[in-house]
């Protein structure tokens, strides 16, 4: 079910947002603000449940010269394996690399983990993106895999 409401803007914020709106592409004002909203509950959903379950892109650069700090990086990811699915690592010049980290889990611990990567010295520009999630344990038939429990993972509005 479409529940419509009336948001009435002044000038100057209504032709920043079509700007917006225009620069991202959106087809309508409906679809820019509905994208706009989903972000902000998720924002505060993972304020108010840190318990709750999420996936976090890790996105960071940092200079391979430093001392020790590539294999650190590493480790932390060996030591945080039950977070880390996958990392992108790629080399932007003779000193820096930029990775891309997918993390899963409990968000208390997906953001803890990401601070302390972004925190290293040597780590610049590092930003976590979260999306709340809900992960339901299933066994249902997927071809080969018929019968073996897994888990569905479905982003939360």
């Amino acid at each position: 079910m479409t529940e419509r409401f009336t948001v009435s803007l002044d000038r100057e914020l209504a032709e920043a947002f079509e700007a917006y709106r225009r620069r991202l592409g959106y087809s309508s004002r409906s679809e820019a603000v509905r994208d706009l909203l989903r972000g902000f509950l998720a924002r505060q959903r993972s304020e108010q449940d840190p318990d709750g379950d999420c996936i976090g892109i890790l996105t960071y650069i940092y200079d391979h010269h430093r001392r020790d700090l590539a294999a650190g990086l590493t480790e932390a990811q060996h030591e945080h394996h039950d977070l880390s699915v996958a990392t992108l690592h790629v080399h932007l010049d003779h000193d820096h690399c930029l990775e891309s980290c997918v993390l899963r889990g409990p968000l208390d611990r997906v953001r803890r983990f990401s601070d302390q990567v972004i925190a290293r010295r040597g780590v610049r520009h590092g930003d976590l993106h979260l999306v709340p999630v809900a992960v339901a344990a299933d066994r249902h038939e997927h071809g080969a895999s018929a019968g073996d429990p897994h888990e569905h993972i479905t982003p939360r509005d």
